[in-house]
């Protein structure tokens, strides 16, 4: 695939790229909106990385490429940002999270139901560990799982429910907020009727991505591997959106992870109730993308509030 990176905000971008190179796709181009970095900063990368082209048009990269992979940190601009490919019928890679609201989530389901190949989310869907634990209990699923992890409740609270949707698998139903002392804690129930837990929010001290499983016949504490998250992913999905291999998931079941986080928010709004997936106070919440994107620029470059964003 000929693949174009938009929005260069996080570590993603770089850490992903000889992954992708390894396996087989060429980073024909870039593409940064200025939400985080300083103008110049995507021919500088281009430079560094040795990618050919710096693009100033979405609807132009569309024109150019196979696949584009989206890595701003302003979920709320995922739509916008992914339409010009989607209408183009260029595949779609959506870092984490999908989207902070379910309005935008149905939108993506919407083009992958008309054709477009569209697969990302979090990397601890399709993590080592959780793969090894299937391979270990190919007859013994999981009954229940607590998972958990440190930082922002929803950039990276979505690492905690995805490894637990990847250790019990697709079937999400509703999810009920706890509550919780230092961090929240959220209940997910399945259609099947089992349960599992997530623990997440800010502690003062980083915790790694963590989980206790429970079978019939098991207990086992696993404790995931930062090191090798990138390339299960890739993995995982690249097949698929390279037109080689059929879906991981289907879009609608890699997106829950993202709608327990809605629901489990109206949750929280509404006195800790149970809200299913499909529950109209779902529409009512979202997770502020504009707000994280403005955190996570302040932190890396402290002072530069105000400055000049990048060309579009």
């Amino acid at each position: 695939m000929r693949i174009g990176l938009v929005d260069l905000d996080t570590s993603h971008p770089e850490a992903f790229l000889p992954l992708i190179r390894a396996a087989g796709h060429e980073v024909v181009g870039v593409h940064d909106s200025g939400d985080v970095h300083p103008h110049g900063y995507a021919q500088g990368f281009a430079d560094r990385h040795g990618i050919a082209q710096v693009f100033t048009s979405l609807p132009h990269m569309a024109a150019e490429v196979d696949a584009a992979f989206l890595h701003g940190c302003d979920w709320d601009r995922r739509v916008e940002r992914a339409a010009p490919f989607a209408e183009a019928g260029v595949a779609l890679f959506v870092d984490k999270p999908f989207g902070g609201r379910a309005a935008d989530l149905r939108q993506m389901c919407t083009w992958a139901e008309a054709g477009v190949r569209i697969a990302g989310g979090s990397s601890l869907r399709w993590c080592a560990e959780a793969a090894a634990w299937h391979e270990r209990h190919p007859a013994d699923p999981a009954e229940f799982a607590l998972v958990g992890c440190s930082g922002d409740p929803f950039d990276y609270g979505v690492h905690a429910y995805s490894l637990l949707h990847g250790l019990l698998g697709p079937g999400v139903s509703a999810a009920r907020h706890l509550g919780g002392h230092v961090q929240h804690r959220v209940e997910l129930a399945w259609h099947d009727g089992r349960t599992g837990m997530v623990s997440l929010g800010p502690t003062a001290a980083r915790h790694p991505f963590h989980a206790t499983v429970l079978t019939e016949t098991d207990v086992e504490h696993l404790i995931c591997e930062p090191g090798r998250l990138y390339e299960s992913l890739l993995t995982a999905v690249l097949p698929f959106l390279a037109g080689q291999a059929p879906a991981p998931l289907p879009l609608t079941a890699l997106m829950e992870p993202e709608l327990a986080a809605l629901a489990a928010r109206a949750s929280q709004r509404e006195g800790g109730r149970w809200v299913a997936l499909d529950d109209p106070a779902v529409d009512g919440v979202s997770y502020d993308g504009a707000a994280f994107a403005a955190r996570y620029r302040d932190a890396r470059y402290p002072g530069a509030a105000g400055r000049s964003g990048a060309a579009r």
